[in-house]
């Protein structure tokens, strides 16, 4: 069962521009910071909320680290701007198939690693009315990295 919104996966130019935006504007503090190598992003979770089930609501600014990775092709075609959304589930494994045998196309067979070692998949966009859409199951606590981990540990 989804449980909340996990976060707004915002696609940008310049991380380090669009971090400082997000803090002089709203006060946002970068709450986790990596370079996901798999996906071809450098990102920055910045946390606006804890949730009701434990979890957090956050924006997750993502720099293409190549052009030819999902989020740097969707920037040459697109602009900067909202890449995606992603609820929170404690079990994407049996939702995405939940979700798979009521027609709407998962992309990734099995779930793969995510930000701060989370669980995630995404969902086809033209299945959800052009919205692409990412399942997000985080990883426990105790096994989560440590907030603003330096990029330099990859």
């Amino acid at each position: 069962m989804l449980t909340r919104i996990d976060h707004i996966g915002i696609a940008c130019s310049d991380l380090d521009k669009t971090v400082e935006f997000y803090r002089a504007t709203y006060g946002f503090e970068v709450f986790h910071s990596e370079i996901n190598e798999e996906q071809g992003v450098r990102e920055a979770m910045l946390k606006i909320n804890e949730t009701s089930d434990g979890g957090a609501s956050y924006l997750q600014l993502l720099e293409p680290i190549r052009e030819d990775s999902a989020v740097g092709k969707w920037l040459a075609k697109n602009g900067e701007g909202v890449h995606h959304i992603a609820f929170g589930t404690a079990d994407v494994d049996t939702d995405s198939e939940a979700i798979r045998d009521k027609g709407v196309r998962v992309l990734y067979e099995q779930p793969r690693r995510g930000s701060m070692d989370s669980r995630i998949t995404f969902l086809h966009p033209k299945d959800c009315h052009g919205v692409l859409t990412e399942l997000v199951t985080a990883a426990d606590p105790a096994a989560r990295p440590a907030a603003h981990k330096d990029e330099e540990d990859h």
